[in-house]
């Protein structure tokens, strides 16, 4: 392969669906130029933890047979695609990063898979996660960890850590999460890719241990806010096996998206109304950044809502789901998993009727004032994390500022907080230290609003064109 195959490797998806829909390139050439950079720099990053590289040739050359055919073909026909070691895929290995499943494979594709497949995607693997998705720092006793393509040994981010930095290092074009406290975000942003976390129900996940949770969602990830929104525009829509899937047409998601943002109220929150402790060497990147939104033509000012609540609705609801989920297997295996989950998990397990029906009632409120909010503003821009990528030995930072870190949640509060609202929330590049390390902008919405995130996103993404600086893996 060659330094030609390598810019094909970063192309963007809307322009490779294009080539391929117009014959330019083969979704088997696509691929090999994939599968090749894995197999040249894949162990410096170690993002794609599993593969199947016959059965992604076979099911590339069946798409170009298609084509040739003169079939109706998907919009994301012969895209590479990587899927999180979380999400179920039929025939293919799915670990969740604990031994305990080291060994599952499933017989069936979960929804956002099964969707994606037919759209024409080619599954090439699956992509590095904590153990049981806990945490926002990637890494397990099944794989090992997964580092930051800008920085060998820091943290890619997580739980959809090797998703991000699978799209980092040029290994596919599309990729796909989730997030309860900023799975997709976080690792967006240590990464300078782009992770949406959707409205609860826009993206439905099928099947789910618990149906009505509204914390944990489902949503795309990619190098530019065009391809996230263009998989948006094929993993979202209604599906009645998922109680809360919102029944909009997705279709829109994939429409051009403006570059002027002439009239567009912003609240830019640096520390989320004093609730987050942030690292000044993200703020100070983000606050050179935002003079673009007022060329745009936005207008910016500072303001945040009314988040109090917010922590006691995500830490209460997010325990409930550990001690239903994970509560069982943590106290028969406690050797094999790890503290914070068992933590987590026991925490739910002390919880009682009360404690959940007091953080629902509070999350009622909070919706409440969020709306309100939005009333006054377009979108809310704060950074996504509070800390800059950080050596891959640490389970999480332990400190930030000098403010003690206690658990392995609190580090992630710029994103937590947003979780607990139930808004769309999008992470962007949002420009570089001065030594190199990437630092992410959250753009939020209300309630139900991912086209006016993404419209935003985009046109930030076209002005400053941080995303298109790579690593030099």
């Amino acid at each position: 392969m060659t330094a030609a195959t390598d810019d094909l490797c970063f192309r963007p998806a809307t322009e490779l669906a294009a080539l391929l829909r117009a014959k330019e390139v083969s979704a088997r050439e696509l691929l090999d130029a994939h599968l090749d950079r894995m197999d040249r720099v894949g162990d410096r990053v170690n993002a794609v933890v599993t593969r199947d590289d016959d059965a992604a040739r076979a099911a590339a050359d069946a798409a170009d047979a298609a084509l040739a055919a003169g079939e109706p073909v998907g919009p994301l026909h012969g895209l590479p695609v990587a899927h999180k070691d979380t999400h179920a895929t039929g025939g293919m290995r799915t670990t969740m990063g604990s031994p305990l499943f080291a060994d599952a494979v499933p017989e069936h594709d979960e929804l956002v898979v099964a969707r994606l497949k037919a759209a024409g995607a080619i599954r090439v693997g699956k992509t590095n996660v904590p153990e049981f998705e806990a945490g926002s720092h990637t890494f397990n006793p099944v794989f090992g960890v997964t580092h930051n393509p800008y920085r060998h040994g820091l943290s890619a981010g997580g739980s959809s850590g090797g998703a991000a930095a699978a799209l980092a290092a040029g290994f596919v074009p599309l990729a796909e999460g989730n997030d309860t406290g900023g799975s997709l975000r976080n690792p967006a942003a240590f990464c300078n890719v782009v992770g949406l976390r959707p409205t609860p129900g826009r993206v439905p996940a099928w099947p789910a241990p618990l149906g009505w949770y509204p914390l944990r969602v489902q949503g795309p990830m990619g190098r530019t806010v065009a391809d996230v929104a263009l998989q948006l525009s094929v993993i979202a829509g209604p599906d009645p096996r998922a109680p809360l899937s919102l029944g909009d047409d997705p279709a829109g998601f994939a429409a051009p998206l403006p570059e002027d943002l002439t009239g567009l109220r912003v609240a830019w929150a640096p520390d989320l109304g004093g609730r987050v402790t942030v690292d000044p060497a993200v703020t100070s990147v983000l606050a050179a950044s935002l003079p673009v939104l007022e060329q745009l033509g936005a207008t910016v000012e500072e303001a945040c809502p009314d988040l109090s609540g917010a922590d006691d609705v995500f830490g209460t609801l997010r325990a409930w789901f550990f001690a239903a989920v994970h509560l069982e297997r943590s106290r028969q295996h406690p050797e094999l998993v790890k503290e914070s989950v068992r933590w987590n998990a026991e925490m739910g397990a002390k919880l009682t009727g009360a404690d959940v029906a007091r953080a629902e009632a509070t999350r009622t409120r909070l919706h409440e004032r969020v709306v309100e909010f939005f009333d006054r503003y377009d979108v809310l821009v704060a950074p996504t994390t509070q800390v800059l990528p950080f050596p891959v030995e640490l389970e999480y930072p332990t400190e930030i500022g000098g403010v003690p870190q206690d658990n392995y949640l609190e580090w992630m509060r710029s994103c937590t907080l947003i979780s607990a609202t139930g808004c769309p929330a999008l992470s962007v590049p949002g420009g570089f230290t001065p030594d190199g390390l990437p630092v992410g902008l959250q753009v939020v919405g209300p309630p139900r609003a991912e086209r006016r995130v993404l419209e935003v996103g985009h046109a930030f993404e076209q002005a400053t064109r941080f995303g298109e600086r790579r690593p030099s893996l």
